[in-house]
């Protein structure tokens, strides 16, 4: 089997384990690098990390994201904000190790600049793909991740990409199934309404989600969920 399927009775138990275990996690190495998801488990994951963590926890911590929205770092919309004030503010991490995607200089430029911060303090792989510690993901009702939809048939080696995505904001930066692939790890937080049948096929021997794409490319990823799959 290529993923462990971990359930809770409830968002705030799961967030609550997985801020223990990256935790955990962050002390197994000497560097750190993980990527970020957006939505709102990790919201609640986010204030669990912030509430148990002290800022030397994570001086080893480079952050990046998974995916963001074309938008300011200001607005609602934004991973990046999400992130900032539950965790990067509340820790006070310091700005040199926040690595977040600049979609105010547009996206050719977002996309570029992004690339090559991650490959600049990641470890590379031999298709020079970088090798994250840690990649966040949550789940979509349509099986998505990341910003990686259904219908999406590119078969890119970037690293980034801009996509575009069937909600608003709709233009998104998103990194690709060949990083998703070549991380250490890939924790995949699903919980909310309507997500289940979503997970249920992507958890299938012959899933087509774009979570099963992830979890077909890997040989291990973890997943945390509040759902009852039995």
């Amino acid at each position: 089997m290529n993923h462990t399927l971990s359930r809770f009775p409830n968002a705030e138990a799961l967030a609550a384990e997985a801020a223990a275990r990256w935790l955990r996690a962050m002390d197994q190495r000497d560097q750190f690098t993980v990527a970020l998801s957006g939505g709102r488990i990790p919201k609640l994951l986010y204030a669990a990390v912030a509430a148990e963590a002290s800022p030397k926890a994570f001086a080893n911590a480079h952050f990046f994201w998974g995916d963001e929205r074309v938008v300011p770092p200001t607005d609602e919309e934004s991973n990046f904000k999400l992130a900032a004030v539950r965790l990067l503010l509340a820790l006070k991490i310091p700005e040199d190790q926040v690595h977040r995607i600049l979609t105010e200089r547009g996206e050719a430029f977002a996309v570029q600049h992004a690339e090559a911060e991650i490959c600049r303090i990641a470890d590379l792989d031999d298709d020079g793909q970088p090798i994250l510690d840690l990649v966040f993901l949550g789940l979509g009702e349509d099986g998505h991740v990341a910003s990686l939809f259904p219908g999406d048939t590119v078969d890119s080696p970037s690293v980034y990409r801009a996509v575009t995505g069937p909600k608003p904001p709709p233009r998104r930066i998103t990194l690709g199934y060949p990083a998703l692939a070549a991380a250490r790890a890939v924790w995949v937080l699903a919980s909310g309404e309507g997500k289940k049948d979503a997970l249920r096929a992507s958890l299938a021997p012959d899933g087509d989600t774009p979570l099963a794409r992830v979890l077909q490319s890997r040989t291990h990823t973890e997943i945390f969920t509040d759902f009852d799959l039995a």
